[in-house]
C-alpha cells in the first residue's frame, strides 16, 4: 500500500517528533520545513497528499502562506493550526478553502482524526455504508415479503430511496447492483399489488391513498389563506428521488413544515394525472362533466389546454374564493419571463406555476438522444436534475416568493421509469402511441408483462369506443409493436418513460414549506 505523503509547516518543528514519529507509525511519510516560503518551493518540486500549516511564523503567515499553496495547488488539502482563536482568522481560512481548523495544542490523535477524515473519508464512508447496508438488506428483504398495504410500499420505496442516495456516493458498484436487484423486485411485487387493489381505491367503503384527483381538496386547499400567499409548484415528470436530490438547495431559502406521499392515478401521464389533479375529478367524470376541456388519446389538439379551466371550476366547487393565478412553463423564455415579473403576484392568495421539468432538459425533438446521453441511469438522472434546478428560472421565482412571504408548495403529476425491457403488443391503428399504456379495441399482449383493464370503468377512465380496453406495463417494461421491432426495442431502451405501474411513477412527493 502506497504511504500517503503529509507536509508538515511549522517554525517550531522540532517540539512536534513526537506527533510526526506517531504519524509514521501509523504509515504515514511526512516531510517537514519552518517557513512559508520553504513550503511554496518544496510544494513546486514535490506532490503531497496534505498538508498541516502553522497560522503564526515569522515572515509568510500561514494564512499568506495559504493563499500562495492555492494559487499552485487549488485541490491540496490544507490544515490549518493556530494558537489563536481569534473569529477573523478563523472567518480568513474558511473563505480561503481551508480543510481543517486545529486549535493548539494538538494531541496525535486529533492529527490522526483529520487526516483519516480529508484523506481516508471516501473509503471509511464506504465501508461503513456498505456494511450498514448490508446489515439492512435482510430487513428490506423481510419487508418486501410484508408488504401489503399502500403505506407500507410508501415506506418501503422512502426505504429503497435513502439507500440508493447513500449508496451513490460510494465506490461500490457491488452494493448498487444489489440495491438495483431488490428495486427490480419490489416493482414486480408492486405491480401485483396494484393490480389486486387499484380498483378498489375508488369505493367508498374502502381504505385508500391520497391520489391525484383527491390532492387539491385534502393537501393543497387547507394550505391556504389570504393572510399569506401561496406559490404552488406542479413540476412535471418529477420522481420522489429527484425532489430528494435538489431539497438540499431549497434549504437555504424555506423551511419544510410537511412532506407527505401521495398515489398518482393511472396512466401516469400528464393528460390524465396533472389534469385529475387540477379537476378534483377521475378521467372518466372530466370527459363526462366537462367534454368541452376533455380529450381523450386519440383525439387532435393539446391535451392539457385546459388546466386553469378545470381549476377554476373546483375553486368553485370547493367554495373557495381566492384570488389566484396559473403560469405553464414550457420553455426557459417563458419561465425567466414569470421570474422577471414575479412581483406582480403580490396581489394573489395563491400563484400556481406548472413547469414543464423534461423540456427544460432538452428540445422535444432531440430529447431521447439527450436524455439517453446525459442520463443513463437514475443517478445520472438525478445529477442532472440537481443541475437543471440550481441554473433555473424556477429557482429565480422561489427565492423572489420567500422574500415576498410566500408559502411554497411542491408537487408533481407522476414520476418516470428507466425502462429496459420491451414487451410485444399489437393494436389497430387508433392504439395510443404511449409506451407505458395502451388504450385501443383488440389489443394483444404479453399478461405477465402488463395490467390489462377490459373495463375502463373499474378504472374511472374514459371509453374511447364500446370495445376499449387498456394495459399498462409493468416493472422496467415499454410496449413495441412487432414492425420494426428490433429497432424501437433498441432505441427506447434505458430512456425515462411513463404512464404505467411502477414505485417511481406512481409513489410521488408532496411537499410544504414555509420561509426562513
Amino acid at each position: 500500500m502506497t504511504k500517503l505523503k503529509v507536509l508538515w509547516v511549522d517554525d517550531e518543528i522540532d517540539l512536534l517528533k513526537p506527533h510526526i514519529i506517531f504519524l509514521e507509525q501509523k504509515n504515514y511519510e511526512v516531510s517537514t520545513c519552518q517557513s512559508g516560503a520553504e513550503a511554496i518551493e518544496l510544494l513546486g518540486n514535490e506532490n503531497f497528499d496534505i498538508v498541516f500549516l502553522d497560522e503564526n511564523m515569522p515572515g509568510l503567515t500561514g494564512l499568506e502562506t495559504l493563499a500562495e499553496i492555492k494559487a499552485i495547488r487549488d485541490q491540496l488539502p490544507v490544515v490549518m493550526i493556530t494558537k489563536s482563536e481569534e473569529e477573523y482568522i478563523m472567518e480568513e481560512a474558511i473563505g480561503s478553502k481551508i480543510t481543517d481548523y486545529l486549535i493548539k495544542p494538538v494531541n496525535p490523535n486529533q492529527i490522526l482524526l483529520s487526516l483519516k477524515k480529508n484523506l481516508d473519508h471516501s473509503r471509511l464512508v464506504t465501508e461503513k455504508t456498505t456494511s450498514n447496508y448490508q446489515q439492512e438488506f435482510r430487513k428490506i428483504a423481510m419487508d418486501l415479503m410484508q408488504t401489503n398495504t399502500y403505506q407500507d410500499w410508501v415506506n418501503l420505496y422512502l426505504k429503497l430511496i435513502y439507500w440508493e442516495l447513500e449508496l451513490e456516493n460510494i465506490d461500490d458498484v457491488g452494493m448498487n447492483e444489489i440495491l438495483e436487484s431488490q428495486k427490480n423486485e419490489a416493482n414486480i411485487e408492486f405491480g401485483k399489488f396494484i393490480e389486486r387493489h387499484y380498483a378498489n381505491w375508488f369505493n367508498k367503503n374502502s381504505e385508500a391513498p391520497e391520489l391525484s384527483h383527491t390532492l387539491f381538496k385534502n393537501k393543497i386547499a387547507p394550505e391556504l389563506s389570504k393572510e399569506q400567499p401561496t406559490l404552488l409548484v406542479v413540476i412535471d415528470n418529477l420522481r420522489y428521488d429527484q425532489f430528494k436530490a435538489f431539497e438540499t438547495t431549497l434549504n437555504a431559502y424555506y423551511k419544510k413544515s410537511l412532506e407527505e406521499a401521495f398515489y398518482s392515478i393511472l396512466p401516469t401521464a400528464t393528460q390524465y394525472a396533472r389534469n385529475a389533479i387540477f379537476s378534483g375529478l377521475m378521467p372518466a367524470d372530466m370527459e363526462k362533466i366537462y367534454p368541452e376541456y376533455w380529450k381523450n388519446d386519440t383525439d387532435e389538439g393539446g391535451k392539457n389546454l385546459h388546466e386553469a379551466d378545470f381549476l377554476q371550476t373546483q375553486l368553485a366547487r370547493l367554495g373557495l374564493d381566492y384570488k389566484y393565478s396559473y403560469h405553464k412553463i414550457t420553455n426557459v423564455n417563458s419561465g425567466r419571463k414569470l421570474a422577471d415579473n414575479f412581483k406582480q403576484e403580490k396581489s394573489n392568495d395563491l400563484c400556481v406555476v406548472v413547469y414543464n421539468f423534461v423540456d427544460m432538459l432538452s428540445h422535444s425533438k432531440t430529447e431521447l438522444e439527450v436524455i439517453k446521453e446525459l442520463a443513463s441511469n437514475d443517478k445520472s438522472y438525478r445529477s442532472l436534475t440537481q443541475s437543471w434546478f440550481k441554473n433555473s428560472p424556477l429557482l429565480q421565482i422561489i427565492q423572489q416568493a420567500k422574500n415576498m412571504d410566500f408559502k411554497l408548495i411542491i408537487t408533481t403529476d407522476h414520476g418516470t421509469i428507466n425502462v429496459k425491457n420491451p414487451s410485444k403488443v399489437i393494436g389497430d391503428k387508433n392504439t395510443s402511441l404511449n409506451l407505458r399504456y395502451k388504450t385501443g379495441k383488440s389489443l394483444t399482449y404479453n399478461s405477465k408483462d402488463v395490467i390489462a383493464v377490459k373495463n375502463p370503468k373499474d378504472f374511472h377512465l374514459p371509453s374511447i369506443n364500446m370495445s376499449s380496453s387498456y394495459i399498462f406495463a409493468k416493472s422496467n417494461y415499454f410496449l413495441a409493436y412487432p414492425n420494426n421491432y428490433n429497432y424501437y426495442a433498441n432505441y427506447f431502451k434505458q430512456t425515462y418513460q411513463h404512464g404505467g405501474v411502477s414505485l417511481e411513477e406512481m409513489i410521488i412527493p408532496f411537499a410544504v414549506f414555509n420561509p426562513k
